[in-house]
């Protein structure tokens, strides 16, 4: 179950198909539909995009690197 529960069952969903119909009319949801398979494809392939360069662009430092950039930085007595 989710946050809403049974709030959202198949009356509910037919209604909302109904609704939407209404609104927007029978000739628009075509395009409409279209429209938001698109949106969805974009935004999948966003997302794929940003997992795939969070695993590759972390640079790793090792214990060598991280020693000498610590003397560079501090004056020599």
């Amino acid at each position: 179950m989710g946050i809403f529960g049974n709030a959202f069952g198949w009356p509910h969903l037919i209604v909302l198909l109904v609704i939407i119909l209404l609104l927007f009319g029978a000739p628009k949801l075509p395009g409409l539909a279209r429209s938001l398979g698109q949106s969805m494809r974009i935004f999948r392939g966003e997302m794929k995009t940003m997992k795939d360069e969070n695993g590759k662009d972390v640079p790793v430092a090792t214990t060598d690197e991280a020693a000498d950039s610590d003397t560079s930085t501090k004056p020599k007595p």
